[in-house]
């Protein structure tokens, strides 16, 4: 039972004995199962009250930088500021660096100015390419923690990843896509923002694992940067429609959603099945009105909230913890939307 409290500490606030708590303490006989809880009890309740302490007074400047569509951006704001009276009493300040898509140089000289200027921490969504990783290093060593969002940058210096398990994210996809087309044709248009951005490789390598395992005769027709963007995603989408009249469902991995659905009307073509990522707006919305049939999604703010306190604990404001545990893939449908989605 690691701590670092006296015993006499323990005693006073869990109202026992010295005595009894070194016995507790040491595995030693003659105490009973209410008294050891009890022990338990006061060590959690000091450790608890420390961190309050600690984080008195406290703010923490945090910047936000990432690389995505405005519907994303807008959902993740949101999700931040939502948490932050629950971070209370530490003050979490905000800096909001967003694009939806430019040279990655506009991106690592944004990175190299909070670097410069300082900052408690960056949180992080961007695309997994040399120059970025290399920022990522010039923070680290401005000692400022990197926490990668919904999509990670593992050979980097980032203290952490939060986010789904993007693979297993896109097998359920898989799943669902099989068991709703069943025996009937058809192909599967998969359609993502970009190849630079790993989490949608990893969501493309679950769904394409799980579908050649469980429907290898099914045929996989991918799409690729279109940014996330209505403008760019209509043509593409549109394009593949016209090459392959088979195309029949779609999985969406990067967005773009509402190009998507308007091609298939414009070519007068039926999606049958149509499986999409977060619950921003737009998506919300397409859910709404079942034009979408399902919607998997993670709880941003518990993300943001988890993101908050690595960086506190790269602080010293809170105390260790274990290993930053994936976000629980949400499977949600016209029925089971959460209260707080947005209205669209």
């Amino acid at each position: 039972m690691g701590h670092p409290f006296p015993i006499r500490e323990i005693a006073r606030q869990a109202g026992l004995s010295e005595a009894t708590v070194d016995r507790v303490l040491n595995g030693r006989g003659g105490v009973r199962g209410s008294t050891a809880q009890e022990v338990r009890q006061a060590i959690a309740d000091l450790d608890r009250q420390r961190t309050q302490v600690r984080l008195v007074g406290r703010t923490f400047m945090v910047d936000i930088v990432m690389q995505t569509p405005e519907r994303f951006s807008t959902a993740v704001r949101a999700a931040l500021e939502e948490e932050l009276p629950g971070l209370h009493p530490a003050v979490v300040r905000s800096r909001f660096h967003f694009r939806e898509t430019g040279p990655v140089a506009e991106l690592t000289r944004t990175l190299d100015r909070i670097a410069r200027r300082g900052s408690q921490g960056v949180i992080l969504k961007a695309p997994d390419v040399p120059e970025v990783a290399a920022a990522v290093g010039r923070i680290a060593d401005a000692g400022i923690p990197v926490v990668t969002l919904v999509t990670d940058l593992p050979s980097t210096a980032r203290l952490a990843y939060v986010g789904m398990d993007n693979r297993a994210a896109g097998a359920t996809a898989a799943y669902l896509m099989g068991q709703w087309l069943g025996a009937r044709p058809g192909n599967v248009l998969t359609s993502l923002s970009s190849g630079f951005f790993r989490n949608e490789e990893e969501r493309e390598m679950g769904f394409r694992s799980a579908m050649r395992a469980g429907h290898p005769d099914r045929a996989l027709v991918e799409i690729t940067e279109g940014q996330g963007l209505d403008a760019t995603q209509y043509d593409l989408v549109r394009a593949a429609l016209e090459r392959d009249p088979r195309i029949r469902a779609v999985y969406s991995i990067g967005g773009g959603n509402i190009a998507t659905l308007r091609a298939f009307a414009d070519l007068g073509r039926e999606c049958a099945v149509f499986i999409a990522h977060d619950l921003d707006h737009d998506n919300t919305r397409l859910l709404r009105e079942q034009r979408l049939s399902v919607v998997l999604h993670h709880d941003l703010r518990r993300d943001m909230r988890e993101a908050c306190h690595i960086v506190m604990r790269a602080h010293g404001a809170l105390p260790p913890a274990g290993p930053t545990l994936p976000s629980a893939i949400q499977v949600v449908t016209p029925y089971n939307l959460p209260p707080r989605a947005p209205s669209g």
